[in-house]
């Protein structure tokens, strides 16, 4: 027999009864129950129950275990009693009598339990993270996200394309966020860098005639950490491909991630493909605040800045008196009740604003109908239920009241609304307050339960602004990524910057960016261009991107690419709301990986020897 085991604690069923068997795993609880011992035995792959009697020569050893132990049992598969059979255990309908056991590494008190739903500070599963991954929910995390890594892999390959992999350490490259910089012993004063992605390289691969090309990549950013992101490290599918267009990028990516989604989603719904719409960046800040919408939220905002102009309502009607300002709409289906309308004008006051504006409508009172018709309210009440007065609906709230009936019925109407429904508004320049309207619209979609949960809701975010204008410099510099080739090519970047448009995408799902990407500007003289207008010369790009630069003087392809955030998608798929629940070893908020204590002070010789010293930084 095998020294360790002759079957996994999963493999087990009745038709082992009478078989002798070797289990090894870990003890993952104990039951004491006066004489009888029941121990559920737990492996990586399940649970098996074993159990000793006083006329087992293992019992007095059995009965020194703790949880967490690491134990090897041989013994007898016994069939339960009917009663007594789990039916939510593969190996339910048998146990073990242990007949021996051997200790294989004994636990010390833990820090936090394996069995049960205890939850426990952050800081403690990241200290003592080869516990937490002991957990059913952490184990089933990460054999998800080694599934995910499989298929994506060889959905790759089935479409041709090749793996390649690119370097770890190489030069710094300013590419949105801040590098991690590694001293050169053999070079002093001088740095590498870990890559931000393997942008440059991978572009550098398709000048080199290879056509397809993919990765599995490690990525270092060093950035301010969010539920959503790493601040050091995390994964992406890269892909890279020649001679394509943008639709062409779509076409290969989106069928590799609907397939991953389906495989792995649990039955819930992911659109095909071709139904992925495709909104421009601009009409995704206008209708949901957001450059990666959740579109499971049916809520799409529309600007109603006509109703307000010369309206009653000083506020807006002022505003949209100065250039550039608009007034939006948040539609609020069912959500047309006072007390749900002033909680959302008190969150949006925690956000920083003075309030919104609301109207809601709902069925004429008899007070309504009694002042409109100028007789008693007990009279409006008799027409009422006689049927002589047709209730209808009003308009209520204070902006209802400031703007007037002919007004607040065109906005019902334009947003499709009607009784028990509401609507919010905020004012000003878009850019001030598209964020926070965009938040508004998610809180107001999960409060009134108008998502739909069991949907991977996938959009394209397309033509991506190149240039912003900085309103007080009024300094043009990138505002997206200043590598994608603009649509026009060289004749849009005679006109005003701001009009320039990108080949840039973003796909967006249930409220994350999960890919991003672009068709590259290959051609120098573009690009020379392109940098010029946000203030940067010729010799500065030679300087920060020559090997771009120098090898598209050498025959460059048209390509583009993209890359899948693995990360984010398998938080997704494990229905998670934090990234660090679906990374093996992931750091804490500040960058701090308590279980290997890092950083760390480094030694004085290492210092020495790379030409360095810590300067100290004032308290």
């Amino acid at each position: 027999m095998h020294a360790y085991r002759s079957h996994t604690c999963a493999d087990l069923t009745k038709a082992n009864v009478g078989d002798t068997v070797r289990l090894s795993g870990w003890v993952h609880r104990v039951r004491d129950h006066g004489g009888v011992l029941f121990i559920d035995l737990r492996d990586h792959y399940g649970i098996t129950q074993v159990i000793a009697d006083g006329d087992s020569p293992a019992f007095a050893d059995l009965e020194k275990v703790r949880s967490e132990w690491c134990i090897r049992i041989d013994g007898n598969v016994l069939a339960r009693d009917e009663s007594l059979i789990n039916p939510n255990l593969p190996t339910g309908e048998i146990e073990v009598f242990v007949r021996e056991l051997e200790v294989l590494g004994s636990a010390a008190e833990l820090p936090l339990m394996v069995f049960g739903d205890q939850e426990y500070p952050e800081e403690t599963r990241l200290k003592y993270r080869y516990l937490d991954l002991r957990r059913d929910v952490m184990q089933k995390s990460m054999a998800l996200r080694s599934d995910v890594v499989s298929s994506m892999r060889k959905r790759m390959w089935d479409l041709n394309f090749r793996e390649f992999q690119t370097p770890i350490i190489t030069a710094s490259s300013p590419e949105g966020a801040r590098d991690f910089l590694v001293p050169s012993r053999q070079q002093p004063g001088k740095f590498y860098a870990l890559p931000q992605a393997p942008q440059q390289f991978k572009q550098l691969i398709m000048v080199s005639g290879f056509d397809k090309y993919f990765q599995i990549a490690p990525c270092f950013r060093d950035e301010d950490p969010r539920a959503d992101r790493s601040p050091t490290d995390f994964y992406q599918l890269d892909l890279e491909m020649s001679f394509v267009e943008q639709q062409d990028i779509f076409d290969t990516i989106a069928p590799v991630l609907a397939g991953v989604f389906e495989e792995f989603g649990e039955g819930k719904k992911v659109d095909a493909p071709h139904e992925w719409p495709q909104i421009s960046y601009r009409d995704a800040a206008k209708w949901y605040g957001s450059d990666k919408p959740d579109l499971r939220n049916p809520i799409k905002m529309q600007d109603c800045s006509e109703h307000f102009r010369g309206s009653g309502f000083a506020i807006f009607a002022k505003l949209l008196e100065q250039e550039g300002t608009e007034v939006r709409a948040i539609p609020a289906p069912t959500g047309g009740g006072r007390k749900f309308c002033d909680r959302m004008n008190k969150f949006a006051q925690g956000e920083g604003l003075p309030g919104m504006g609301y109207i809601f409508w709902r069925e004429k009172t008899a007070d309504s109908v009694a002042q409109e018709l100028g007789i008693k309210v007990k009279e409006a009440q008799a027409k009422i239920k006689s049927g002589e007065v047709e209730v209808g609906m009003e308009a209520a709230g204070p902006l209802a009241k400031n703007i007037g009936p002919e007004r607040t019925e065109a906005i019902r109407q334009q947003l499709g609304l009607g009784i028990g429904d509401a609507a919010f508004f905020l004012g000003g320049k878009p850019k001030a307050f598209e964020k926070i309207a965009g938040k508004v619209r998610d809180v107001i979609g999960t409060e009134l339960n108008l998502l739909d949960k069991d949907r991977f809701a996938f959009a394209w975010i397309v033509d991506f602004p190149i240039y912003e204008q900085d309103e007080d410099t009024g300094k043009i510099d990138f505002e997206h990524n200043p590598f994608s080739m603009p649509q026009g090519g060289a004749e849009a970047l005679e006109g005003n910057p701001l009009d320039v448009l990108g080949y840039q995408y973003d796909l967006a799902c249930n409220g994350y960016e999960l890919v991003s990407g672009a068709i590259r500007n290959h051609r120098p003289e573009i690009m020379y261009k392109a940098f010029e207008i946000a203030g940067y010369g010729k010799e500065e790009v030679e300087s920060r991107f020559g090997a771009l630069v120098n090898a598209f003087q050498y025959g460059a392809p048209p390509h583009g690419g993209c890359a899948a955030g693995i990360d984010r998608i398998v938080m997704l798929l494990a229905d998670q709301q934090n990234i660090r629940e679906v990374m093996m070893f992931p750091m804490n908020q500040r960058a701090e990986d308590l279980m290997m204590n890092a950083p760390s002070d480094p030694q004085s010789d290492q210092l020495m020897e790379l030409g360095l010293r810590v300067i100290p930084q004032d308290q």
